[in-house]
């Protein structure tokens, strides 16, 4: 049984008072009075991000380029796709490019958006953008300084593998393979049917 759609009305929160907490090179922190559009008054305190870029990578054979890096937030390496946050003035597609670019040294003839998400969105301003690339020529990697990165290309399987023994713990990346798994790659998509 289908469960009946419950209309949200389309108001904006009204703003009494908004502060800037901190300012740092990745991130902010604002606090914000405000007036919820149910009517209820409140404070909330928000992350403030410019947004970012996940970029998976598609070999001509199907397999994709993940990178591993220490996440010191975690406290641990962690297998990821390649991500970083836009830059001022930069479209998803530009910044794709350029994060794929530094991290991997691939460039790609293509990179569309696939997904466009809010990854953690009661406190966190970011928007992510998530763009398949392909027709990928290898190149030279740039990292910055402080990105110290292993490159490795798995298949599906493998991938799929990582995921469900708990060796990718990265959330993007997660939901960024199983999206691209179930609805875009066609060569699953091929093999199912023919099954």
């Amino acid at each position: 049984m289908a469960k009946a759609r419950v209309r949200q009305p389309n108001k904006k929160a009204q703003i009494l008072k908004s502060e800037v907490i901190f300012e740092g090179r990745s991130f902010g922190v604002r606090r914000d009075e405000l007036i919820e559009p149910t009517g209820v008054r409140t404070v909330r305190e928000v992350v403030t991000h410019p947004g970012s870029v996940v970029v998976l990578p598609v070999l001509p054979d199907g397999r994709i380029i993940l990178v591993r890096q220490y996440r010191h937030a975690t406290g641990r390496y962690l297998w990821e796709l390649v991500a970083g946050r836009m830059e001022k003035g930069e479209n998803p597609k530009k910044g794709a490019a350029r994060e794929l670019a530094e991290e991997t040294g691939y460039r790609a003839k293509r990179f569309k958006v696939f997904l466009d998400v809010f990854p953690t969105p009661g406190f966190l301003q970011e928007r992510m953008y998530l763009l398949l690339a392909e027709e990928l020529t290898p190149g030279q990697a740039s990292p910055e300084d402080d990105e110290k990165l292993v490159m490795a290309a798995y298949s599906k399987k493998q991938l799929e593998e990582m995921i469900r023994t708990g060796q990718m713990r990265d959330a993007k990346s997660i939901a960024g393979l199983l999206f691209y798994f179930r609805f875009i790659d066609t060569r699953s998509t091929k093999k199912a049917r023919r099954q």
